[in-house]
This record gives C-alpha cells, sequence and structure tokens, in this order.
C-alpha cells in the first residue's frame, strides 16, 4: 500500500492535534497533582496551548497561574520538573521519539488586555464611531 504524502493542511491538523493531547496530559498532571512540588501544589495553573514543532519532538507549553500571581516561581517549579513532564507525556501518549517539553508564559491574555485598553480609548472609540457612521451613509 503506497504512503499517502503528507500535505501541509494534514500536517498542521497532526500538529494541533498532538499539541492538544500533550495540552490535556500535562493539565491533568497538575490537576490531579501528580508533581511534587510546594510551589504547584499551590497554585492553579492552567495550561491554554501547547505548540508542537513539524516533526514533533518539540513542545513549546504555555502556562498561565490563575490570577497571574507568581508566575516566574511557577515557571521555576515547572522548568524544574520537565523531565518528569516529559516521560508522563511519552507514556501516556506512546509517540515514536519523547518530546522535548519547554515552558513558557503565556502573554496573550495581557496582550488581549492591552488591545481592550486600546479600543476604551475616547479618541480611537470616536474614530471607530465616525467611521461606522461613514458606513452607514453609503
Amino acid at each position: 500500500m503506497a504512503r499517502q504524502s503528507a500535505t501541509p493542511e494534514t500536517r498542521s491538523v497532526r500538529l494541533l492535534k498532538v499539541g492538544e493531547q500533550v495540552r490535556h496530559v500535562i493539565s491533568e498532571l497538575l490537576m490531579r497533582q501528580e508533581v511534587h512540588d510546594e510551589v504547584l501544589t499551590a497554585h492553579s495553573v492552567s495550561v491554554t496551548e501547547v505548540r508542537m514543532s513539524p516533526d514533533l519532538r518539540q513542545a513549546k507549553v504555555y502556562v498561565k497561574p490563575l490570577l497571574g500571581s507568581d508566575e516566574e516561581e511557577v515557571l521555576k517549579a515547572l522548568r524544574t520538573h520537565t523531565a518528569f513532564f516529559q516521560r508522563e507525556v511519552a507514556r501516556k501518549l506512546k509517540l515514536k521519539y519523547a518530546a522535548k517539553i519547554q515552558f513558557w508564559p503565556d502573554e496573550s491574555f495581557d496582550v488581549a488586555e492591552r488591545i481592550d485598553r486600546l479600543l476604551a480609548d475616547p479618541k480611537v472609540r470616536r474614530d471607530l464611531e465616525a467611521r461606522d457612521a461613514g458606513d452607514e451613509g453609503e
């Protein structure tokens, strides 16, 4: 049977699926407090996204402690236990290669908050309202 060649679309779907599986495994480990670390036990950590490299050997895991408190301390604790996370992800997902995990802070909430503040600015709101009024006149 001929092997189907992977198109960019199917590759990206696979990357998303594997990334989502990795996210679920890490979230479950944190939720069940299977990592024996005082910092991680004391904080609720949300795993917001996992981005896999095309060869599935690298995983960038974006995390955010709830309420954004002690982010650096939580990241340090996660990075300390990277080997445990890598071992558990490899064991549960049974992938050909164990992905090398890197923990990164998720800054998307900060960016969204900044955009909201910009849109709430009176000057920007005035410009948007003027533009919308011009569109209605057409």
